[in-house]
C-alpha cells in the first residue's frame, strides 16, 4: 500500500499529510494494533495527546517501525498536545519532554495547545474538585504567554511547528497578533453537523490550516459521556440518508464520503479506528470526485451540533477562555 501521498503546506512550508489517524480512547493493547495497522495501511499521520495516555504505547509501535528500517523519521508526521491542566508558560517544556521521552522521540512534528482553558489538578494528578463536585479551573490563563513558551520549542528543536485546538476566530486572532510564530494549525471539532464555516474561512484566510478532529462523529464521546453521568443522544453521521446516498452513487462507504467532503476544502482530517479493514478504508478516498451539487447537498447538513462539547468536564464552563456551548452554559 503506498504512504498517504497528499499534504498540506503550512505557513512554515512544512508539509502535514492531509490524512492522519486519531487515537483517543483507545486503550494500549487496541492502539499498538491499530497504529501497526495504520503504518502498513499507509498512514504517516499520528496525532496523540498526554491526555489520550496512550504516547507510551505509540511510541513503543514506532521505535519498532523504526528500529527495524520499515520508515525513517522524516516520512512520519507525529503530532502531540499541551494538555490542559498543564496550560502555563512554566509547564509548557517539561511537558513537551515527557511526551518525546513517552513517544522515544527527539521531536514532533507538531505540538498544538490542547485547550485554551486550563484545569487544577491534585498533587496525585487527579482532577481537583471544588466542594460542589465541580471541576476547578485556573481562570489566570494567558494563551500569550503560554505562545511565547511554545515558539521556544521551535528553535530548540523540540517540535518542527506549533500551534492550537479548540480555539475560536477571537482566540486565533488574540495569537496572531500576539505573536514571532503564528499557528500553524487549529484543530477543531468539524463535521457535517458541525461545519465552523466561519471559524474555517478565518483560518484559512490567516495561513492557519485547520485539521478536523471527530470528522466521523465520535462513537467514543459517548461512552465517555456514560463515565461522566451524561446522558445525550448523539447523531450517527454514518447514518444521514443524504450521505448514504451519496456513498452508494459512488460506490464508496458513507465514512469515505464524510472525509473526502472535508479534505476536498483543505482542511485535515484524522479519522479514528482501530478496526484494520476501516483504517485502509479511511485512507482510500482518492479515486473518485463530489459532484458540486453532492458538496452542496452536504454544505446544507449543517446543524451546529457540537459532539465534544466538554460537558464531561462540568465546570470548565467558568473559565474565561471557555467558548463552547453545552447543558452547562444555558
Amino acid at each position: 500500500m503506498m504512504a498517504c501521498n497528499k499534504f498540506v503546506t503550512l505557513s512554515n512550508d512544512e508539509k502535514m499529510p492531509i490524512i492522519g489517524i486519531g487515537t483517543w480512547q483507545a486503550s494500549d493493547e487496541e492502539i499498538e494494533t491499530a497504529i501497526d495497522s495504520a503504518l502498513e495501511a499507509g498512514y504517516r499521520h499520528i496525532d496523540t495527546a498526554p491526555v489520550y495516555g496512550n504516547e507510551q504505547a505509540i511510541g513503543r509501535v514506532l521505535k519498532r517501525w523504526l528500529d527495524a528500517g520499515k520508515i525513517k523519521r522524516e516520512e512520519l508526521y507525529i503530532v502531540t498536545k499541551l494538555p490542559p491542566i498543564s496550560n502555563r508558560p512554566h509547564e509548557v517544556e517539561p511537558t513537551i519532554k515527557k511526551s518525546l521521552a513517552d513517544l522515544q522521540l527527539d521531536y514532533v512534528d507538531m505540538y498544538l495547545i490542547h485547550t485554551p482553558f486550563t484545569i487544577c489538578i491534585n498533587p496525585d494528578g487527579s482532577f481537583k474538585m471544588d466542594e460542589e463536585g465541580l471541576m476547578e479551573v485556573d481562570k489566570s490563563t494567558n494563551l500569550a504567554a503560554t505562545w511565547l513558551e511554545m515558539e521556544k520549542l521551535v528553535a530548540q528543536g523540540l517540535t518542527k511547528s506549533i500551534g492550537v485546538s479548540n480555539f475560536s476566530k477571537e482566540q486565533v486572532e488574540r495569537l496572531l497578533k500576539n505573536c514571532k510564530i503564528p499557528p500553524a494549525n487549529n484543530q477543531v471539532e468539524h463535521h457535517v453537523y458541525l461545519q465552523q464555516r466561519d471559524l474555517i474561512d478565518f483560518c484559512q484566510a490567516n495561513n492557519v490550516v485547520v485539521t478536523a478532529y471527530s470528522p466521523l462523529g465520535s462513537k467514543g464521546i459517548a461512552k465517555f459521556n456514560a463515565q461522566a453521568g451524561l446522558k445525550r443522544d448523539l447523531p450517527d453521521l454514518m447514518d444521514i440518508p443524504e450521505v448514504k446516498d451519496i456513498a452508494v452513487a459512488h460506490g464508496k462507504t458513507p465514512a469515505q464520503v464524510l472525509i473526502r467532503w472535508i479534505i476536498d476544502t483543505g482542511v485535515v482530517a484524522i479519522p479514528k479506528s482501530t478496526n484494520a479493514a476501516r483504517l485502509k478504508q479511511n485512507l482510500d478516498v482518492f479515486d473518485f470526485q463530489l459532484s458540486a451539487d453532492e458538496v452542496a447537498k452536504l454544505c446544507a447538513l449543517d446543524k451546529n451540533i457540537r459532539i465534544c462539547d466538554f460537558a464531561f468536564f462540568h465546570g470548565v464552563e467558568r473559565h474565561p477562555e471557555f467558548t463552547f456551548k453545552n447543558q452547562y452554559t444555558n
